[in-house]
């Protein structure tokens, strides 16, 4: 759904223009914050999406992502003045917000910092919380970019803090428009500077080569993501999306030769992002249970298709691949993820592990449940066959003893 939404600011005589894209999982916003003269004094486009850890009454833990914003305000956002830089500030649902704040200095401006608050008073987002109230994280940035530059980051950025996992990715932001017009020199951040993510597209969507169906088994690719210098998470699988739009039905298998990971590791979360020239993101989200089992909780994906339109769909509800902590899950059969009625991934010659990976290897495996049915086979044969052989040996045995008592008659 798309809708625009004209709103004045209080007390600033501003206007902001935003175009909202609603989507289960990210929140895609795209800002122009315009002054008295109607020029562009801020722009900023960007998506994110919050992941929140909580203590129950029962004094276990629970995790939530943010999802439904409901209504949306924008009040207090300000194009900034000689007493207070430019603020971006946004409200939605009951009691959630999101601040970032900017400065300025003589060649240079900065997102200094980003403050999100929550509210675990709201009983339908945070069942069962604790402690009851609004909670507000600060994450102190710093990040400073070329007076008259437009910042982007493509690549996933995530801040962790005080059970707070924030992910921003597709980020474009320019405070300090000068003139009125938004700068076409572009400023990236270090991770798109080291990776090859593809590029945003500000204009029409790109109509990728149409590729026939295919139909055979996909190559798996092996992927990795590190923390600092220690690889953190490890998955090798090939992977075959199927993807309903309008009626028509398309298989998709991913190369793993043009297909690009990054993400995160952290302590009760993992994250695998795969991305490439027509897959804009391809998101695998990893969580604990019971503090002693992994799983796959969520998946997202976000793509262009042959006829040149995206397909979004997320699901944050999952319940795939469970194994304990400290080992891996193995599934070298074909297994399905159903995301959606709409979106369903096909995974062969799989095994990851998302947590607690030692020298960069896997670790003992945990064989999925297709994988168990393969040794019944052989375990039934011979359990078949032994049952024979007691019966046999039983036979031969009673025919001996038959046989000496007819010697014992005479």
């Amino acid at each position: 759904m798309v809708c625009f939404r004209l709103f004045p600011v209080p007390g600033s005589g501003l206007v902001l223009v935003c175009l909202v894209l609603g989507a289960v999982q990210s929140y895609a916003l795209e800002l122009n914050l315009t002054d008295s003269g109607k020029a562009t004094c801020l722009y900023a486009k960007w998506q994110m999406n919050f992941t929140v850890r909580y203590e129950t009454t029962n004094k276990t833990y629970k995790t939530v992502t943010i999802s439904d914003r409901g209504t949306v305000t924008y009040n207090g956002s300000i194009c900034g003045d000689d007493q207070n830089g430019p603020k971006i500030a946004v409200q939605f649902g009951p009691g959630f917000s999101w601040i970032a704040n900017f400065s300025k200095a003589a060649s240079t401006y900065s997102i200094d910092s980003i403050s999100f608050s929550y509210n675990t008073g709201d009983n339908t987002t945070f069942p069962d919380a604790e402690d009851k109230g609004i909670i507000t994280v600060d994450e102190l940035l710093a990040i400073k970019i070329p007076l008259n530059d437009l910042f982007r980051c493509n690549s996933l950025s995530t801040l962790e803090k005080n059970d707070v996992v924030q992910n921003y990715w597709d980020v474009l932001v320019q405070a300090f428009v000068q003139n009125g017009t938004v700068s076409t020199n572009e400023f990236l951040c270090d991770e798109d500077k080291t990776s090859t993510v593809a590029p945003t597209i500000h204009t029409t969507v790109p109509s990728p080569t149409t590729t026939p169906t295919p139909k055979e088994k996909p190559e798996a690719g092996t992927y990795s993501v590190n923390n600092g210098n220690e690889t953190c998470l490890l998955a090798t699988m090939g992977l075959q999306l199927n993807i309903t739009q309008d009626k028509v039905a398309s298989v998709i298998n991913i190369n793993p030769n043009t297909t690009h990971s990054t993400g995160s590791c952290r302590s009760h979360t993992a994250l695998l992002r795969l991305n490439s020239s027509t897959i804009k993101y391809l998101d695998f989200v990893f969580a604990v249970k019971n503090e002693n089992r992994f799983y796959l909780k969520e998946v997202n994906v976000s793509m262009y298709l042959v006829n040149g339109s995206v397909f979004s769909i997320a699901n944050n509800n999952l319940s795939y691949w469970d194994a304990p902590l400290g080992s891996s899950y193995m599934c070298n059969k074909e297994q399905t993820v159903s995301v959606s009625g709409a979106f369903q991934i096909n995974t062969f010659d799989l095994r990851v592990q998302p947590f607690n990976v030692t020298q960069g290897k896997y670790s003992t495996a945990q064989d999925c449940s297709a994988d168990d049915d393969n040794f019944l086979v052989p375990i039934a044969v011979g359990a078949a066959l032994a049952g024979v052989l007691i019966l046999v040996l039983l036979a031969y045995f009673i025919g001996l003893k038959r046989h000496h008592a007819g010697y014992e008659q005479f």
